[in-house]
This record gives structure tokens, sequence and C-alpha cells, in this order.
């Protein structure tokens, strides 16, 4: 379980998705048990920051057994959120946020994308869903359950959006407009830049 007294650090927090993500694929595949030693190696860390890690959230190990996959798949799900369904929208339908409306897992994984808004446009659809003018943002909060709102603008409009998004009482935003947005201790923002992996990627290459 949870040790909800303790702070996680973010770098915790980062890997959890990949932990997620092994686990996963494990499960669908059917190994019952695995190994802190195993998954370190899947993860690049070792067995020891792998211990730590899920010591955060409480011991899930069993000595001599190591992790039983389906618990694991299921708790580190929990611990995410990805129990839970979320509603989203997008503001922007450029290229970015065209992509992510056509991305369907999104609703597979309980992310469901339910319209889009652009300044360009009156209305209209993308992947089947609603596209309205950015003029109906408000209006559609004040209607609609938002959980997530993804700002994929240019650099130009985000903060104005983000203003918009935070008067109109949207409390976690997904930011893709290539601009650092800060968040408050009301509003949570995880900003994306799409270049970083690319710039690591980089940085290797030039140095092997």
């Amino acid at each position: 379980m949870p040790n909800n007294d303790k702070k996680v650090s973010d770098a915790v927090i980062k890997r959890l998705p990949r932990y997620f993500r092994i686990f996963k694929l494990l499960q669908d595949k059917g190994r019952e048990s695995i190994s802190s030693s195993k998954i370190a190696e899947y993860m690049g860390v070792t067995a020891s920051q792998v211990r730590q890690d899920f010591c955060s959230f409480g011991g899930f190990g069993q000595q001599g057994y190591g992790y039983d996959v389906a618990k694991m798949t299921e708790e580190i799900a929990r611990i995410l959120g990805l129990n839970r369904h979320y509603d989203m929208i997008i503001i922007g339908a450029g290229n970015i946020g065209s992509a992510l409306a056509n991305y369907n897992r999104f609703k597979d994984e309980g992310f469901e994308v339910k319209a889009l808004f652009d300044l360009n446009v009156t209305k209209g659809n993308i992947n089947g869903l609603p596209l309205f003018a950015a003029a109906e943002l408000e209006e559609y909060i004040a209607k609609n359950n938002v959980d997530i709102a993804v700002i994929a603008v240019q650099r130009i409009n985000a903060e104005e959006v983000l203003n918009r998004l935070s008067a109109a009482g949207v409390k976690n935003i997904w930011n893709f407009a290539p601009v650092e947005l800060k968040g408050t201790d009301d509003i949570i923002i995880e900003n994306i830049n799409m270049s970083d992996s690319l710039y690591v990627l980089s940085y290797k290459l030039n140095r092997k």
C-alpha cells in the first residue's frame, strides 16, 4: 500500500510508467513472478534502486519469490490512478492536437478525448470527435466534466489558453505548447517538450 505520509521524489514518480509498462508486458506474456535484479535489467538501474522505488509505496516483494507480476501490475496502475476514467479536451487542432485526437489508445487506457477547440475553426470533427471554435471553450467546460485539458497551441497563445482554463475551473493541464507553463497550488501542469528525447539521443550519439 502507498505510504501517504512519505513524500515520493519526482524521479521515482517518473519511473513508475516504465515499471507499469514492463509489468503489463510480462503479464501479457503469462509471467507470474520476477526478481528485482531482472526488473533492474529492463529499467537500466540497480536492483537496489528498484527495491527502494517500490518501498516508497510499501513492500510488494516476497523474499525468495520476487514480485508477483499480476499484483504489481494492478498496484502500480492504482498508484498511477489508471483505475479511473478521465475526460479530456484538446485546445489546438493543428498537427499535434490532431495527432493526439487520433491516438485511440488513450481511450483504452481510461483517458477519453471528448472534444477539441481551435482558434481557426467554427465547427467540424476530428476522428469522430467534435471540433468547436475556441470561443465556445468556457461554455463547454461549464456544461461538461473536464478532468484534463491538453494545450496544443502556438507559443504566443499558450499563456492565454492556460488563464482561460484556470478561470473556467480546469485544474489539470497537459501542455504540448513549446513553452514552459507554471502551475500553482491548485493547478497541476505537465509540460511536454517534443525535442527533449531527440536532444538526449543527439548527446549520446555524439559521444560514442
